[in-house]
């Protein structure tokens, strides 16, 4: 029989066990942040049929989708966990309470072109405040509490959360009387960090006709140290836009007493998102030392959720994580923790006699007691066994031999000092959890020292 060569698909991100524990670890403290905050987990289906997934339809969401037909049904992978939420949503609208409030963690699929940076297979993890026909302000301004939270959590600390309100976008443009070139100023605006206020400047009057003097007005507005005490002069002239500076006004306001650090966020009125999705709030979250990788936190707020699915308005406000991307990223960048315990267990257990009841009465002990043991029973030598554990990275060896059990005592080895003890059983397990507490490792994430 031919063998076939062994190959991960391109695109896919496939982990060694150690790799994968720290990414589980990420995983853990992101469920427990987002419960700190009295958020429900959700899992919906991978697949869902695709006149459902694709209700919006369209452009390149449909170009990328996986889709395929099993007998006479038409499937497709979800694309991201917003479309499965707002099906969810509608479904279970009689059911559920709102504000519906839930957090999501799964793989979602997109058949774009594979590059370092971007999958094929990758995890989101999302969180949505879901409301039924109103959703107050003070939602917008908890999540970016979530997203510090979340991140200091992680271990990562030189991070900012940029907030902007859409309505103050939308309204600028009308009062400076862009809003039919609103789409390409907002795209062109987007590139300024990139090229530059000359080359956006540049753009905006030949290529889209805008007054060379109204684009010097909303370059120098987009340029202020002080983007809030720049927008005053031009309230009363436009409602949108008004509505817009008192929103973003009240979240900012509220985000302080959220408890997010005045060195963790800032107002950026260059940050839009979603064009035809968001209609309030906006964030976005880079890492400072590393701005060249963009975001790594988005979201906002939006005005209907189920609208292709139901007639009740349902506003929402929420966030995604690109896991899989940021946790390649940090890999990348050396950010993540290698003095973590990313071994599969915390003690090797080695029976040393012929009779494996003493080992095996030991190995239970210690998993009563909340410890995480292997049982080393292969025929081989003591020297490969220890090598075993070494590979392993498990920090501690138990060995059973004639004169451990005659005297009711096992032997613990620390494999990293060397030190060994023969002790009780009960002295064992207090000796492990005091070495495990005292190497726990901290995050998972350890900015690189500059």
């Amino acid at each position: 029989m031919a063998q076939i060569k062994p190959r991960t698909l391109s695109g896919f991100m496939e982990l060694l066990p150690a790799r994968q524990v720290q990414f589980d670890r990420m995983v853990d403290i992101l469920r427990s942040s987002y419960s700190l905050y009295g958020f429900t987990p959700l899992d919906t289906p991978a697949i869902e049929a695709s006149e459902v997934l694709l209700a919006k339809g369209g452009g390149e969401t449909e170009k990328q989708i996986y889709r395929f037909t099993k007998g006479d049904t038409d499937l497709s992978l979800r694309f991201d966990l917003t479309v499965p939420l707002a099906k969810y949503v509608a479904l279970h609208q009689n059911e559920l309470t709102f504000p519906f409030r839930r957090f999501q963690i799964a793989k979602v699929y997109r058949g774009e072109r594979a590059q370092k940076g971007r999958y094929r297979e990758f995890y989101q993890a999302d969180i949505d405040v879901i409301g039924d026909g109103s959703l107050d302000i003070t939602n917008e301004a908890e999540i970016p509490s979530i997203i510090y939270k979340t991140f200091t959590a992680l271990g990562l600390k030189r991070f900012k959360i940029r907030v902007n309100n859409r309505k103050v976008l939308n309204g600028l443009f009308a009062l400076l009387g862009l809003e039919e070139q609103a789409g390409d100023v907002m795209r062109t605006i987007d590139k300024l960090e990139k090229i530059g206020p000359e080359k956006v400047k540049a753009i905006l009057v030949d290529d889209f006709a805008v007054p060379a003097d109204t684009a010097d007005t909303l370059l120098s507005l987009l340029a202020a140290e002080d983007p809030m005490a720049a927008l005053e002069p031009l309230r009363g002239k436009n409602e949108l836009f008004d509505l817009g500076v008192e929103e973003l006004t009240t979240v900012v306001k509220y985000m302080a007493a959220y408890g997010v650090p005045q060195d963790h966020f800032m107002v950026d009125l260059t940050i839009a998102r979603g064009l035809d999705y968001y209609t309030g709030t906006v964030y976005e979250t880079v890492m400072l030392d590393h701005p060249e990788v963009g975001s790594i936190c988005s979201g906002g707020r939006y005005d209907n959720l189920a609208e292709y699915y139901t007639d009740k308005q349902l506003p929402g406000v929420g966030i995604s994580i690109g896991l899989t991307r940021l946790f390649s990223v940090l890999e990348a960048q050396g950010y993540l923790n290698d003095a973590l315990i990313t071994a599969p267990a915390d003690v090797l257990v080695l029976p040393m006699t012929e009779d494996l009841a003493p080992a095996i009465a030991f190995a239970t002990t210690l998993r009563e007691a909340g410890i995480r043991t292997q049982l080393h029973c292969e025929k081989k030598k003591f020297k490969q066994k220890l090598s075993y554990a070494d590979k392993l990275g498990i920090p501690y060896a138990a060995f059973l031999g004639e004169d451990e059990i005659q005297q009711g005592k096992v032997t613990v080895k620390d494999l990293t000092s060397g030190e060994q003890q023969t002790v009780t059983a009960d002295e064992a397990v207090a000796l492990v959890r005091s070495g495990l507490a005292a190497r726990a490792g901290g995050a998972p994430i350890r900015e690189p020292q500059n």
